[in-house]
């Protein structure tokens, strides 16, 4: 698997089935004849032998084939693998146009423990036409893989849970070439609702930073997984809604979903940031009013406390990306003074799908986003410099365009 890229580094993921040394070998397309090589890595049980190996001799705006070696073998595969350095273009360009892809709620049926009844996972061919539309990344919103009941409280039963997850044919040419960045939700990080009080969370954390090679993780120094990372011109912020969340229905004293840490850290980043669209990924949605089903409006206090902040500093270009509800839809948040807030929420994947209740009341909902059934987002950014323009695409199971919309940056500034 490819992970985070940068300028003159990309990540590159691999698992192995026994302890054993693996290295990456890669080259520029461009230049074939000249061949580097990671560090030789020894893969270790304490993570089911996986292991994030950095390729640092790429140079910037390049794309790259890769080779894996075990134990000196190399593996073949019967698909491409490949992966683009980050190009150079500030002082010197317009920054790069780009398509990435996101979405949440990714699961995969496993019988022997699973609950009895109509299996939850389907339509596991949405990877292949994930992998059809070649975005340049992917960024998983949450419930990645789905802990089962034999899995969250040992250290074998999130391993195991994990590694059955990543092992689904059906998503390996999409790992292969398409770098991916990811946040959690409940149920990679922990049983379903799981909070701060989940006992194993440090285990989860542990276990998600040596499944996902993000460039970045607790950058808060708090604990969880919060980061970021760039993309062209465009910046992500990358919260924790689980690790610091007060359980849902303790009502005394003060009540938190991201917390003030975390809260304080997207403030001063969203300042310091010059992205024209400033993206901030949630496993559960913000701007829905209705107190239900874990949004952010179980935590009122705090939600308005975010808002407030966000008209405060009032920075151009905020989106939220979120996941969770398994019905796909735009809500929109109209603010007196200065521009609206979109949160985009992406869902499911291949767990099963499931329509607003019938007494919730989204109000901020753009009734022709709602989609329910399995999809996925691409998000285009595209443009000149001053002029950028974000063009959102919702796909089904088989690639079908069911919905667009288009936002200039230009509408996304005070």
């Amino acid at each position: 698997m490819v992970g985070y890229s940068e300028m003159r580094e990309v990540a590159l993921w691999v698992q192995t089935t026994t302890a054993a040394d693996v290295r990456f070998e890669y080259f520029d397309q461009a230049e074939p004849k000249t061949r580097y090589r990671t560090p030789t890595q020894r893969t270790e049980p304490q993570v089911a032998y996986a292991a994030t190996l950095i390729a640092d001799r790429v140079l910037p705006g390049k794309t790259y084939t890769y080779e894996l070696f075990i134990n000196n073998r190399k593996v073949t595969r019967p698909y491409p693998l490949t992966f683009q350095s980050q190009p150079l273009w500030q002082w010197r360009t317009d920054p790069p146009d780009f398509t990435f892809a996101t979405g949440s709620c990714a699961y995969i049926n496993e019988p022997a423990f699973d609950r009895p009844g109509t299996p939850y996972g389907s339509d596991y061919e949405i990877f292949q036409a994930m992998y059809e539309t070649h975005p340049a990344f992917m960024l998983w919103l949450g419930d990645n893989t789905y802990l089962r009941e034999p899995d969250w409280n040992t250290r074998t039963g999130v391993l195991h849970r994990y590694t059955h997850t990543r092992s689904l044919p059906e998503m390996q040419p999409f790992l292969g070439s398409v770098h991916q960045y990811a946040i959690w939700d409940d149920h990679d990080y922990g049983p379903n609702d799981a909070d701060r009080s989940f006992a194993y969370k440090d285990l989860t954390s542990e276990v998600f930073r040596a499944f996902w090679p993000n460039p970045n993780y607790d950058v808060i120094n708090e604990g969880g997984i919060t980061g970021t990372f760039e993309w062209g011109d465009v910046q992500f912020f990358l919260l924790d809604d689980r690790y610091f969340r007060t359980p849902n229905d303790r009502y005394v004293g003060e009540r938190h979903m991201l917390g003030k840490a975390q809260i304080d850290w997207l403030i001063d980043a969203l300042v310091g940031s010059r992205a024209p669209f400033k993206f901030i990924a949630v496993g559960g949605q913000v701007l829905n009013p209705a107190p239900m089903f874990e949004t952010m409006a179980i935590y009122p206090e705090e939600r308005e406390e975010l808002l407030r902040r966000l008209r405060e500093v009032n920075v151009p270009g905020v989106i939220f990306l979120t996941g969770d509800r398994h019905h796909t839809e735009m809500s929109k948040l109209e603010r007196p003074g200065t521009y609206p807030l979109y949160d985009l929420t992406t869902s499911s994947l291949t767990a099963g799908v499931a329509p607003p209740a019938k007494d919730e009341n989204n109000y901020l909902r753009d009734p022709e986003s709602l989609l329910v059934e399995h999809n996925f987002a691409l998000l285009s950014v595209t443009g000149p410099r001053t002029d950028r323009m974000l063009t959102i695409r919702i796909l089904d199971k088989e690639g079908k365009e069911r919905w667009k919309k288009e936002i200039k940056a230009s509408e996304l500034r005070p």
